[in-house]
C-alpha cells in the first residue's frame, strides 16, 4: 500500500515543524480553531443520534404514524452511519480528509434542514439517512488531528473528540424534553443545524488539507458485502424485539449478517486495496481497543435507557421517581460533565503513561457505576453517583481506545482504523439498546409498567459488560509492547505523537 505526503513523512506542516515549547502563536491559534470546528461537527452528529429518541411519540403523533413506525427515524440513522462511516473514512485516507469532511458536513446540514422541514415520515427518514453520513466525522477528525496538530496537543485533543461523542449523546437525551415542550420537535433539528453550519464553514475556511494520503481505488466489492452484513445485523438487532427474536425475519437477517461479515473478512484479506485492512485487527493494541469500544457502546446506551425510564416511572409503584422527561434528563447532566472532564484528563494521562491504564480505570469506573444501582436504586444519590462514575468511565475509555488505535497504525490508515472502531461502538450501542429494551419489556407489571427486577437485571447486565471491558483493557499491550507492535506495523510518527517511551 503506497502512501504519499505533501512534504516529508514526519510532517512539514508548520505546527509540526517547531520543537516542543517553541510553537509559534499562528500554528497554535490555527490548531485551536481546528479543534473547535471538529468538535462542533462531532457534537452535532452525536446530539442528533440521541436527540430524537425521547420525542418519538410526539413525532409519530404529529406525522400521523405509530411510535413503532416512527422508530425508523432512529433505525435509518443507525444503518446509514454504520455503512457510510468505513466508506467515507477510507475515502478520507485516499483523497484528503478535509475534502471528505466538508462533503460529510454538507450532507449533515442538508439532512438536518430537511428533517426540520419534513412533512411526512418518509421525508424524515430520508433526511436521517443523509445525517448518518456524518458518522465519518469521528475518524476523519482524528486523522486531521494526527496530521496537523503539534505533538503535545494530539493525545489531549483525541481524548476530547472521543469524549464528545458520548457527551453529545448525553446532551441529546437531556435537551430533547425541554426543546419539545418549549418549542416543537422540528427544533430538535433547527438548533443542531446552526452548529453544523458553523462547523462546515470552519472546515471550508479554517482547516488545511491533510498532507497524508493513501492513493488507491475504493473496494466496491468489499463495500457491498460490508453494507449487506451491517444492515442485516443491525436491522435484526434493532427490530428483533418488535418482530420476535425467534421470528424468521430476525433469525434470517442475523444469519445473513454473520455470513456476509465472514465473507467480507475473507475478501478483504485477498484484495490488493481493501476497504478495511483486516491485518490491522491482528495487532493487540487494535483488537483490544475494539473490544473495549464494543463494551462501552453497550454501557453508554444502557444507562441512557435505564436511568431516564426509571426516573419517569410513577412513585406509586414504590421504585419510580415520578420525574418528567425534562427532569429525568437533568439527572444525566453530571454524567455529561464527567465525560468532558475525564476525556481531557485521559488525554493528558495518555501522554505520560499510555492508553492502557486509562482504559482499565474507565472499565472499573463503569462497572462500579452499574454495580451501585444493581445493589440498590431507591435513592437519588445512587442514581447520581452512578451517573458521575459512568461519565468518568466513558470519557476515559473512549479517549484511550482512540489514542490506542492511533498509536498502533500508520498515519495513512488512521481513517479506516478509527472508522472500524466507530462502527464497532455503534454495534455495541445497538446491542445494548436492544438487550436493555428486551429486559424492560419482558418484565412488566399487570398494568404494563417495567418491574423493579427489570432494572436490577439491566444494571447487572451492564456491569457484566463492564467487566468484559476491564479484561480487554488488561490484555492491551503495555507502552513498550505497543511501541514494538507499532514499529512492526510501519508506524513512523510515534515521536511526533509524543508517545511515552516507557
Amino acid at each position: 500500500m503506497s502512501v504519499t505526503t505533501q512534504g516529508p513523512a514526519t510532517g512539514s506542516h508548520p505546527a509540526r515543524a517547531s520543537k516542543p515549547g517553541q510553537i509559534t502563536d499562528a500554528p497554535r491559534k490555527r490548531g485551536t480553531a481546528i479543534i473547535l470546528f471538529l468538535s462542533l461537527g462531532g457534537l452535532s452528529f452525536a446530539v442528533l443520534q440521541s436527540l430524537v429518541a425521547p420525542a418519538l411519540g410526539t413525532i409519530g403523533k404529529d406525522l400521523g404514524v405509530s411510535t413503532t413506525d416512527a422508530s425508523w427515524v432512529l433505525t435509518a440513522y443507525l444503518l446509514s452511519a454504520s455503512v457510510l462511516t468505513p466508506i467515507l473514512g477510507r475515502l478520507g485516507d485516499m483523497v484528503g480528509k478535509r475534502k471528505v469532511i466538508i462533503v460529510v458536513l454538507a450532507l449533515l446540514l442538508v439532512g438536518t434542514v430537511l428533517a426540520a422541514l419534513a412533512p411526512s415520515l418518509g421525508v424524515l427518514i430520508l433526511a436521517r439517512v443523509l445525517q448518518g453520513a456524518a458518522g465519518a466525522v469521528m475518524p476523519l477528525s482524528i486523522g486531521i488531528v494526527r496530521d496537523e496538530l503539534p505533538r503535545e496537543r494530539v493525545s489531549v485533543t483525541i481524548g476530547l473528540l472521543s469524549a464528545i461523542f458520548g457527551i453529545g449523546a448525553g446532551v441529546g437525551i437531556v435537551a430533547a424534553g425541554p426543546i419539545v415542550e418549549a418549542l416543537s420537535w422540528h427544533w430538535l433539528f433547527w438548533l443542531p443545524a446552526v452548529l453544523v453550519a458553523i462547523a462546515l464553514l470552519g472546515a471550508i475556511f479554517g482547516i488545511p488539507e491533510s498532507p497524508v494520503r493513501t492513493p488507491g481505488r475504493l473496494d466496491l466489492v468489499g463495500t457491498f458485502i460490508l453494507s449487506v452484513g451491517l444492515v442485516s445485523l443491525l436491522l435484526a438487532i434493532g427490530e428483533g424485539q418488535k418482530w420476535g427474536w425467534g421470528d424468521v425475519k430476525t433469525v434470517g437477517l442475523l444469519i445473513l449478517g454473520a455470513v456476509a461479515l465472514v465473507i467480507f473478512v475473507i475478501v478483504e484479506l485477498r484484495v490488493k486495496e481493501p476497504l478495511i485492512d483486516m491485518r490491522l485487527f491482528k495487532h493487540r493494541g487494535v483488537w483490544t481497543a475494539h473490544v473495549v469500544a464494543l463494551a462501552f457502546g453497550f454501557a453508554m446506551f444502557g444507562t441512557f435507557i435505564l436511568v431516564p425510564t426509571l426516573l419517569q416511572l410513577p412513585t406509586v409503584l414504590g421504585y419510580g421517581f415520578g420525574k418528567s422527561v425534562s427532569e429525568a434528563g437533568l439527572y444525566l447532566l453530571p454524567t455529561v460533565v464527567a465525560m468532558v472532564v475525564s476525556g481531557v484528563a485521559a488525554g493528558i494521562l495518555i501522554r505520560r503513561i499510555g492508553p492502557k491504564i486509562p482504559m482499565i480505570v474507565g472499565g472499573i469506573a463503569v462497572t462500579v457505576a452499574f454495580l451501585i444501582p444493581a445493589l440498590g436504586h431507591a435513592e437519588t444519590w445512587q442514581i447520581l453517583v452512578s451517573g458521575i462514575l459512568t461519565g468518568i468511565g466513558i470519557g476515559m475509555a473512549l479517549a484511550a481506545t482512540s489514542n490506542a488505535i492511533v498509536e498502533s497504525v500508520p498515519a495513512a490508515q488512521t481513517g479506516e482504523a478509527i472508522s472500524a472502531n466507530t462502527v464497532i461502538r455503534t454495534v455495541g450501542s445497538s446491542i445494548g439498546t436492544a438487550v436493555i429494551a428486551a429486559l424492560i419489556s419482558s418484565n412488566v407489571t399487570a398494568q404494563g409498567a417495567p418491574t423493579d427486577a427489570a432494572f436490577t437485571i439491566g444494571f447487572w447486565a451492564s456491569a457484566g459488560v463492564g467487566v468484559l471491558a476491564i479484561i480487554a483493557a488488561i490484555v492491551a499491550p503495555s507502552v513498550r509492547a505497543r511501541r514494538r507492535e507499532a514499529a512492526a506495523a510501519g508506524v513512523d510518527d510515534l515521536e511526533q505523537l509524543g508517545v511515552p517511551t516507557k
